[in-house]
């Protein structure tokens, strides 16, 4: 039988040497797994070239068409959403780029004629490269988001979309709020058979409710109005404001403001709103504006396709789904 001490001794020695695996062999492994280095996946053989206008620096840069959209899928959708998403949003950033290859954006040409594609999203689409992905996301978040956007890449590599054979134009916005999406008619001038309404639930990250609040004296500058002119009775009253037309899905398409009319895409340019779908109320010499979603509402819902992914559709559901009577081509 072994004495007491003898077993205390057994015991410390067991302990110190479980502390001493964890300290030399567990520790290091966690910290490797957590903060190290590691090989970053690359895209080999990306021979369709673009001439990037960086618009920070109004300097000229080349690259392949696949790093380009790694680019632009790390800008234009949170890297954290799940990889059928990151991959919709792949395909539809791609077949926006190919369209402008094969027919130059006069935009552009404007600026530069050497220049295909411009990094601002006012013109284009946003892109960002791997300096501007590391301040983002930090080290950590760069060794496992650009890896896990680059598989997406390549996993649709030189997929696009077309309708009746033709690239279309993949337009999306970040969140239909779960009101559904938008007719591009109701939006803009021309009805797209492709960009047609269509339900979507959205997210609850991307429906919530964002509010702005104006001076009247503020939107008479911005919106053209004399709003600040009129008796306190008028603007409590439904006839200074009101809207004047909803559309298909319910958004604000027109409204009146002392009797000018305008319609709401406008509205929510000058004003900076999130979305059309909006209301307001008064608050002394300023109205609130309530707003639900973000973006234009047409074409792809980017928290939308976060959700579908979560349900379990696929890169080509998801995007059948807000491109009506498309299909998946492969680039030439």
């Amino acid at each position: 039988m072994l004495r007491r001490s003898q077993r205390k001794r057994i015991k410390l020695a067991v302990i110190y040497i479980v502390a001493a695996v964890l300290v030399l062999v567990v520790l290091p492994w966690a910290l490797y797994s957590l903060f190290g280095e590691r090989e970053e996946l690359q895209i080999q053989e990306d021979t369709i070239r673009v001439q990037l206008l960086r618009h920070e620096s109004n300097k000229i840069i080349e690259l392949g068409l696949e790093e380009y959209i790694v680019g632009v899928v790390a800008a234009e959708m949170p890297a954290a959403f799940p990889p059928e998403a990151l991959k919709a949003q792949a395909v539809a950033a791609r077949t926006y780029a190919v369209k402008r290859l094969q027919v130059p954006d006069p935009r552009i040409k404007k600026i530069s004629l050497q220049a295909d594609l411009s990094s601002d999203p006012a013109i284009n689409q946003a892109w960002i490269d791997n300096d501007e992905m590391k301040k983002r996301w930090g080290i950590t978040g760069y060794n496992t988001y650009r890896n896990k956007i680059v598989s997406a890449v390549l996993e649709t590599r030189g997929q696009v979309l077309l309708y009746g054979g033709q690239l279309i134009d993949p337009v999306y916005h970040a969140s239909c709020g779960g009101k559904g999406t938008e007719n591009s008619g109701e939006v803009w001038k021309y009805d797209i058979p492709y960009l047609q309404a269509v339900a979507c639930s959205g997210h609850p990250e991307g429906n919530k409710e964002a509010t702005a609040v104006f001076q009247l004296t503020e939107l008479d500058r911005r919106l053209g109005t004399q709003l600040a002119a009129l008796p306190a009775a008028k603007l409590t009253g439904n006839s200074s404001l009101k809207i004047n037309e909803k559309t298909v899905s319910g958004r604000v398409k027109s409204v009146s403001l002392a009797g000018k009319t305008i319609s709401g895409t406008e509205v929510r340019s000058k004003l900076g709103l999130s979305s059309t779908w909006f209301s307001w109320q008064m608050e002394k010499n300023a109205i609130k504006f309530t707003t639900i979603g973000y973006g234009h509402a047409v074409g792809m819902c980017q928290y939308g396709a976060k959700a579908l992914a979560m349900a379990g559709k696929n890169c080509e559901e998801i995007l059948l789904h807000y491109y009506t009577g498309v299909t998946m081509g492969k680039v030439k």
